[in-house]
């Protein structure tokens, strides 16, 4: 207990500017949501009924949790966990299928010529452009994981691939002349340096992968995922628990990009790097 507490008053002390500053920032925030939704409601406004307080916001976020919704009668944790299945099942995809290719097209100039003019072709499709034809071709269920997976997929092979690409040749050669073995010149030389591009291209991933989950969720009437439970509630006029859905995306979103940065944070003290 005593080691917890030093922990965070550690951190407190490391970290305390930053801390202040951030709940400044999102007082400000909340004090300008507040004052926007009293003027539209003080002056008449036609859409003073799309723009609830804070405070009943607040009240529809627990409230989530400890009520059924009416349209899939799911708590607000059972749309969470349909969500994260979805996002862990396209982010496993990716992750197995980017990172060889990255490997393999920064590594190799001929797997490059070869993946570079698919990639160059569908990188600019946005991965909501997809989810009718997914939908139709995948099902309600796969669907959705298509498009996180399309989603994550991108940023992790660039970022393996410019990764590959900017190890130093020198250390390389000097590792063969030094009688290191292709394996260890891939764990020791081009994996340490390829590994915060890696870490970099996950982060960016999992926030457009979260963006693309709410989307296919909404538009695709899976009956369940947090997606689903915005676009449900706001179809019956429920907008307060609507801005509760939206803040449960922000809320996880913001846990999983975290728990990423403590992985990534703790790889690189495994490998003995800062």
């Amino acid at each position: 207990m005593e080691n917890i507490l030093s922990q965070i008053t550690k951190m407190l002390r490391e970290n305390g500017k930053t801390i202040v500053l951030g709940l400044l920032s999102i007082c400000v925030f909340i004090l300008a949501w507040h004052t926007l939704a009293w003027y539209l409601k003080d002056t008449g406004s036609s859409v003073a009924y799309l723009m609830p307080y804070p405070a009943e916001v607040a009240e529809a976020f627990i409230d989530s949790f400890m009520s059924r919704d009416p349209a899939t009668h799911l708590y607000m944790h059972d749309h969470i966990i349909s969500s994260l299945k979805r996002i862990v099942l396209g982010f496993m995809l990716a992750l197995v299928i980017a990172l060889p290719a990255g490997m393999l097209m920064g590594a190799m100039k001929g797997a490059e010529a070869i993946g570079k003019p698919i990639v160059e072709i569908f990188r600019p499709i946005p991965p909501l452009a997809w989810i009718p034809l997914s939908m139709l071709m995948f099902g309600i269920i796969w669907g959705p994981i298509w498009i996180v997976f399309l989603g994550i997929f991108f940023p992790i092979l660039l970022s393996v691939m410019f990764g590959v690409r900017s190890v130093d040749t020198v250390l390389i050669d000097a590792a063969k002349t030094l009688g290191a073995r292709r394996t260890d010149v891939f764990t020791k030389v081009i994996l340490p340096y390829t590994l915060p591009y890696l870490m970099t291209g996950i982060k960016v991933g999992l926030g457009i992968g979260w963006m693309c989950i709410v989307a296919a969720e909404m538009m695709g009437a899976v009956g369940g995922g947090v997606g689903y439970y915005i676009w449900a509630s706001s179809t019956v006029g429920r907008y307060e628990y609507m801005y509760a859905g939206m803040a449960v995306i922000g809320l996880v979103s913001v846990l999983t990009t975290g728990i990423a940065g403590q992985i990534e944070r703790r790889v690189y003290k495994w490998m003995g790097m800062k």
